[in-house]
């Protein structure tokens, strides 16, 4: 069980930086992707991060 809550909130830590790195990247001249999609995959990114780290907060609650 313990196995499955670190996963899981290590699993948030790495969607919340990527949220972050993609809202960072919109800043950045020149960066291929569209600032449109970059705010759709930070957004969404955000969303599963906060949601894992959620389910592992619940997770851990119950243990």
């Amino acid at each position: 069980m313990d196995g499955v809550i670190f996963g899981l909130f290590t699993l948030s830590m790495v969607l919340v930086f990527g949220a972050i790195y993609n809202t960072l990247s919109i800043k950045k001249p020149g960066f291929y992707p569209p600032k449109k999609v970059l705010k759709r995959r930070a957004l969404a990114l955000g969303i599963a991060g906060v949601i894992c780290l959620v389910l592992g907060m619940f997770v851990a609650a119950l243990k």
